[in-house]
């Protein structure tokens, strides 16, 4: 998710996509340790978007 697309978005909707993005990262994180995943920068784009939510969710409250 880019910057831009989090700033149009509520609060609650940044909490919303903040939940499902660190479940679709557990799970992530879980294959991965199982067997490599085929795309390993899934996994720090995701991280980076996680931290993105936060950072917003944080400037809007």
């Amino acid at each position: 998710m880019k910057k831009a697309d989090i700033k149009n978005l509520s609060a609650g909707d940044i909490q919303a996509q903040l939940t499902e993005a660190k479940a679709q990262y557990s799970k992530l994180k879980l294959a991965h340790a199982i067997s490599p995943i085929e795309n390993p920068i899934q996994i720090k784009d995701l991280r980076k978007t996680i931290a993105r939510l936060n950072t917003e969710l944080t400037n809007k409250q």
